[in-house]
C-alpha cells in the first residue's frame, strides 16, 4: 500500500464525492489533510467522517481571497505542503444553442481559473519533490452530449499539467492529471431525478468495458498512488481511471 506518512496535503472540493474519498484515503495513509468546500455544513460532516488528521477551510476555489485564507491557515498549522489536489470543479449540461454566458463564466471560473490559482498560490509552500494532482475527466477525450463547455475546461486542465510539469521541473515537482470515468457521486446522481438515477447509472455502465461505474474509493486509490513516492517517476501524464471507457 502506498504510504503518505507525515506528508501534508491540500484537497480542494474535499467535502463530498471524489474529493472526500481522496481526503479519507490520504488521512488513512498517514497524511495530514486540509479540505475545502463552499458549504460549511458539508465540511463539518466530512471532518467528522474522516475523523483524524484533517482540517476544513471554507473556500471557493474561484475566489482568490479564499485561497489566500486557505494557504495562510496551512502555513500557520503545518508550514509547508507535499501534495495539492486541485479537485474543485463542476458544470451544467447545455446543448450548443442553449449555452449561456453565465454558464461559461461560472464553469471556467471554477474548473480553470480555480485550478490555476489553487496551484500558483500553493507554490511558496510546496516542498521540492511535491506532487500536484489535477482532476480531469474522460469527457475531454470522449464527448458527452451537452457537456461541451465542461469538457473544454477539462481539456484546458490537461494542457496546464503539461506546461506545469516543465515549469516546475527545476524543483522536481510532479504534475499529473487524474481523470475519472463515471463515478457514483452525489454530483453524478444529481443529474437525474431519484426515480431515474439507477437507469442513468446503467446507461453509463453500458459504455464501460468493466460494465459498471466506479466507486469514489477507486479513484482515491489512484490519487494515493500519484501522490506517493511510488509514483516518483510519473510526471505530466493523464491517468485515466475509467474502467476502459475512453480507452477502447
Amino acid at each position: 500500500m502506498s504510504t503518505l506518512r507525515d506528508k501534508t496535503a491540500v484537497v480542494t472540493g474535499g467535502a463530498t464525492g471524489i474529493g472526500l474519498a481522496i481526503a479519507k484515503r490520504f488521512a488513512a495513509d498517514g497524511a495530514y489533510v486540509f479540505i475545502t468546500g463552499r458549504r460549511q455544513s458539508a465540511l463539518d460532516a466530512a471532518v467528522a467522517e474522516i475523523g483524524e488528521n484533517v482540517e476544513a477551510v471554507r473556500a471557493d476555489s474561484a475566489n482568490l481571497a479564499d485561497l489566500d485564507t486557505l494557504y495562510r491557515v496551512v502555513r500557520e498549522r503545518r508550514g509547508s505542503v507535499d501534495i495539492v489536489v486541485a479537485n474543485s470543479g463542476g458544470g451544467v449540461a447545455a446543448a450548443l444553442g442553449d449555452i449561456t454566458e453565465e454558464q461559461v463564466d461560472a464553469t471556467f471560473a471554477t474548473n480553470v481559473k480555480g485550478v490555476i490559482f489553487t496551484v500558483q498560490k500553493a507554490l511558496p509552500l510546496l516542498n521540492d519533490n511535491a506532487s500536484i494532482i489535477l482532476t480531469g475527466s474522460t469527457s475531454s477525450v470522449s464527448p458527452v452530449p451537452g457537456l461541451s463547455v465542461y469538457a473544454a475546461t477539462k481539456g484546458a486542465v490537461r494542457s496546464l499539467a503539461r506546461s506545469w510539469a516543465v515549469d516546475l521541473s527545476g524543483r522536481k515537482i510532479r504534475v499529473n492529471v487524474l481523470s475519472p470515468g463515471p463515478t457514483r457521486t452525489p454530483g453524478l446522481l444529481g443529474l437525474a431525478e431519484p426515480d431515474h438515477q439507477q437507469a442513468m447509472l446503467d446507461t453509463f455502465a453500458a459504455s464501460v468495458p468493466l460494465g459498471r461505474v466506479a466507486e469514489p474509493e477507486e479513484i482515491a486509490g489512484a490519487a494515493a498512488f500519484l501522490a506517493s513516492d511510488d509514483a516518483g517517476y510519473v510526471n505530466g501524464i493523464e491517468f485515466f481511471v475509467d474502467g476502459g471507457q475512453a480507452q477502447v
